[in-house]
């Protein structure tokens, strides 16, 4: 005999015409309407938690920010509160430190994502094929990630220091002599370059081996039957497929350029760390920021570089946006 499984909206009214006490019947209308409730109510319940915390933690600081950004506040006086409007924009817009900072964040932002995706997107390819102990060769990729900011700059730091540094004892070797890594324009954005690739490559790179392992094999199949190589199929197949993660990892990677902070700031440290070298040559936005509103307390064009800082992402994001959208459409 067909058993059915009583589901929650197995419940009907009682027909027209039953015999019901009114106590019976107030009852089952009670529990009707508390079903109803539960039922529209639930939902919005379960997410509740979610907005709160980013109602505490996201919005609200993001909206008393731009409050102060149009304030004058100090480090000293919290409580005294100057409207000063859109000075402090200007005040950023005509410091030629912050258009500096924004040079260093683009092109450090540049010099470790472009090589830390195509190494990234090689070893996943890499790592695609059936290994040996593949477990624990994931495991290793992915542990510079797991490393703390301040650990890995520290270890670096003393990998680029000028005297005694162990890349240097390493050129003397080739007979390229001894660099000044930190002090030097270009070497310390390539010194700082090297940390964030050696941080957040293995992470990539797990991106873009789930991403492969969701390609059907059915194209790799008919690939090698039409005769295609190996190289031939990680340009006709893979990399086709995984345009959708790779604009997501540009993305994700911009972000995390814009936010650079540890890493300048330990890579020498000191007061020459929290101002980005001598000529500033190495200074991002984030330490920038941290300059003007922990070392010279002045939280109102602090405030004024935070949302600067967030119009720059929004229009990165912009641009990636169209890219993407080029891009699929001539795919099609």
């Amino acid at each position: 005999m067909a058993t059915s499984t009583p589901t929650r909206d197995a419940y009907a009214p009682p027909p027209r015409g039953s015999q019901q006490t009114p106590a019976g019947s107030r009852r089952q209308t009670w529990r009707s309407r508390l079903w109803r409730f539960d039922d529209k109510a639930s939902p919005y319940a379960y997410i509740a938690p979610f907005f709160l915390v980013f109602g505490a933690f996201g919005l609200y600081p993001l909206i008393y920010t731009g409050w102060i950004a149009l304030h004058r506040v100090e480090m000293t006086g919290l409580n005294q509160m100057e409207w000063v409007g859109w000075g402090n924009f200007d005040t950023i817009l005509h410091d030629s430190e912050f258009w500096t900072a924004v040079s260093n964040t683009f092109l450090i932002g540049v010099m470790s994502t472009v090589p830390q995706l195509l190494v990234a997107l090689g070893l996943a390819h890499l790592l695609n094929y059936k290994l040996r102990a593949s477990t624990f060769w994931r495991t290793v990729i992915l542990t510079p990630y797991a490393t703390s900011v301040a650990s890995a700059a520290l270890v670096f730091a003393l990998v680029f220091r000028a005297d005694g540094g162990l890349l240097n004892w390493a050129l003397h070797f080739v007979g390229l002599g001894d660099t000044n890594w930190v002090n030097g324009h270009w070497t310390s954005k390539i010194a700082i370059s090297v940390i964030v690739i050696w941080r957040w490559t293995g992470y990539n790179t797990l991106i873009y081996l789930a991403a492969m392992q969701a390609v059907p094999s059915d194209l790799y199949e008919a690939a090698s039957l039409d005769g295609a190589s190996r190289w031939q199929q990680f340009r006709k197949v893979t990399i086709p497929s995984l345009r959708p993660t790779i604009l997501f990892t540009i993305v994700i990677s911009t972000i995390g350029s814009m936010q650079l902070f540890g890493e300048p700031l330990l890579l020498e440290g000191g007061t020459l760390g929290a101002t980005g070298g001598n000529e500033n040559q190495y200074e991002t936005l984030s330490v920038y920021l941290y300059n003007y509103g922990w070392n010279l307390g002045h939280l109102g064009p602090a405030a004024a570089v935070a949302w600067a800082m967030l119009a720059l992402l929004l229009i990165i994001a912009a641009v990636n946006w169209f890219i993407g959208r080029f891009v699929r459409t001539s795919a099609v």
